[in-house]
């Protein structure tokens, strides 16, 4: 699928997502979340793609955040009731998509380029780019979800800061903090991701679904509630032909041939 505003395309087992209103930074605004929603859905109905990579269409950017034009004409109730929803909704299914999620951050990442990264997987770095929640110069807060993602993911104090300063991050500090996985030249990053992303590729489809619900669902639950919910998840992974390949194949010497569904 191609849009004005998102460009899809598959490379072996790996779908990649580019942004693509460069002369905008990729600023998001409601037709780009629509768009990215709906190439989203294509890539995820793909049984060719096990793994999905976004990142910007140039250097410049992954996703500098909102379109400020659209934000300013935003009052409650269009927020609230229209713009507010897409964000999260689509935002959560990039965050609950059972297929492994990718970002290649090859330029700015700010406000909702932040905020969606937050909701990927795995995420590489261009040396030269840059992240950050600046909604508080605007009189605004993340409202992506990145409040309250962000905590989630490192320190409060940290997280704190980086949201009541607006403060941008190098890709140095991104990994120091480990929002990132990797940090990689810019001419290396894309290369690097693919790679990546071809390695998780291989892997099983099944378990590596299986793998996604017990982390997601697990880190919101109490402990034991957890634990228990694991075990249900590994039993349904031993329950699967992928968990006798892959005990066989390690027995027999050879690679592993997991199965694509």
């Amino acid at each position: 699928m191609n849009d004005d505003a998102v460009l899809t395309r598959r490379e072996g087992a790996v779908g990649v997502m580019s942004f693509n209103r460069a002369d905008k930074l990729n600023a998001l605004n409601m037709p780009m979340m629509l768009a990215i929603e709906a190439a989203l859905g294509t890539l995820e109905a793909d049984p060719l793609v096990r793994c999905i990579v976004f990142t910007g269409v140039d250097d410049r950017a992954f996703m500098a955040g909102g379109d400020i034009a659209d934000l300013a004409t935003r009052r409650p109730a269009s927020w609230y009731d229209e713009f507010g929803p897409t964000v999260h909704r689509v935002f959560r299914r990039i965050e609950t998509c059972d297929k492994p999620t990718l970002a290649a951050v090859n330029g700015w990442a700010l406000g909702g380029g932040m905020e969606l990264m937050l909701c990927t997987d795995l995420r590489v770095m261009a040396a030269e780019a840059k992240i950050g929640l600046p909604e508080i110069k605007l009189g605004l807060f993340p409202g992506g979800g990145g409040s309250q993602r962000l905590m989630r993911q490192i320190a409060l104090c940290q997280a704190k800061r980086l949201m009541f300063t607006g403060d941008s991050l190098s890709a140095a500090r991104a990994l120091e903090l480990g929002l990132v996985n990797e940090v990689l030249p810019r001419a290396e990053l894309m290369a690097a991701a693919m790679a990546l992303a071809a390695r998780v590729a291989n892997m099983s489809v099944q378990t590596l679904k299986l793998l996604k619900h017990a982390i997601l669902h697990g880190a919101e639950m109490p402990l034991e509630s957890a634990l228990a919910y694991e075990r249900a998840m590994l039993g349904i992974a031993f329950d699967h032909p992928d968990a006798r390949e892959g005990c066989t194949a390690f027995l027999d010497k050879r690679p592993a041939r997991f199965q694509g569904t």
